[in-house]
């Protein structure tokens, strides 16, 4: 063979090696809701040195954005929650985005989730769609666009009729909200950011689902033709967003997870499972989109003891505390 094919191979075995490895990437959440956890240096070496790429921090963490620089590190940055209604002045986001974005030229943002998981019963809900278009607007203007996408993430409980997963169709309340962020993400050709917790479906109807199927663990395919309840909840949403008209809208697992304690079914064993299992399962696809992989992070990097609520809220780290990693996993 001649060299001129033989580097022709090895190009395109090159390629597809790397194309492979992009493929298997998943990031990881870092909240920081911690009395006993590392420095945000400290943080983003653990990251680099288990080969973990993405990222999702829930605020503009300054020392995190300081971290990150240089670091090859994509990154999902929340506007939180209690910053919404101030971002629906234009020049309120301009700062928001000069002082946490275009200041931070050398780290990796890819999303902007401009809210988490706001009822569309809050008041503050009106404010996600004004605050999403000025932050787009801003990035426009900072000639990001390219770069960065909009986004705000919600949670599956929008979507009612979910079994089968076809019949999927947002709430009445939930489409009146999300059929206009719906419209801002396809025009802007941005994903929707979606927390999936097969977890808590699981813990709140253990008569009608078994462990095995939470846990990507059960053999052959239910009578509507789904082996695990991941897929059975997002496709529940892509036929939701079907519904609005949507059909072509890419959604990003922006939060999945499992506790390792504090609740029923909560457990070392458990939760090793399945992130073990959800990190090999998102290099493919789901019934209604085989096409992978699922942009996925897992939620936590860390346990972390001062989050209120359920007390598994406090044990959804992958790593100790102590930096120490509590599952075996690899996250590539």
């Amino acid at each position: 063979m001649d060299k001129t094919s033989m580097t022709a191979i090895f190009l395109l075995i090159g390629i597809f090696s790397s194309v492979q490895f992009a493929d298997a990437q998943v990031g990881v959440c870092y909240g920081r809701n911690g009395d006993n956890l590392p420095s945000q240096q400290q943080v983003i070496n653990l990251y680099k040195s288990n080969g973990i790429t993405r990222m999702r921090i829930y605020d503009p963490d300054q020392a995190t954005l300081q971290a990150l620089k240089g670091s090859n590190i994509e990154l999902i940055l929340d506007v939180p929650n209690d910053n919404l209604q101030s971002l629906t002045d234009s020049t309120t986001a301009t700062n928001w985005v000069n002082t946490n974005i275009k200041a931070f030229s050398d780290v990796k943002f890819k999303y902007i989730a401009v809210g988490n998981e706001v009822d569309p019963s809050d008041s503050n809900s009106q404010n996600i769609l004004p605050a999403m278009q000025n932050i787009q607007n801003a990035i426009n203007s900072a000639n990001l666009q390219n770069q960065i996408k909009v986004s705000t993430a919600i949670q599956t409980g929008l979507v009612t009729n979910s079994y089968p997963p076809s019949n999927g169709v947002f709430t009445d309340s939930a489409s009146n909200f999300i059929k206009p962020i719906v419209n801002f993400l396809v025009q802007n050709g941005a994903p929707l950011l979606v927390n999936v917790y097969p977890y808590f479906s699981y813990a709140q109807n253990q008569q009608s689902i078994s462990i095995e199927y939470a846990l990507f663990t059960q053999q052959g395919n239910n009578d509507v033709g789904y082996q695990n309840l991941f897929d059975a909840i997002l496709d529940s949403v892509y036929a939701a967003l079907e519904k609005l008209g949507a059909n072509n809208l890419n959604i990003v697992v922006s939060e999945s997870g499992w506790p390792s304690a504090g609740g029923v079914a909560a457990s070392v064993d458990n939760a090793g499972t399945y992130y073990k299992n959800l990190i090999n399962h998102v290099k493919g696809g789901t019934v209604k989109r085989p096409n992978g992989p699922i942009e996925t992070y897992l939620f936590a990097m860390f346990d972390e003891d001062l989050k209120t609520g359920d007390e598994t809220e406090k044990h959804f780290g992958v790593f100790n505390p102590d930096q120490s990693p509590k599952y075996q996993l690899s996250f590539n």
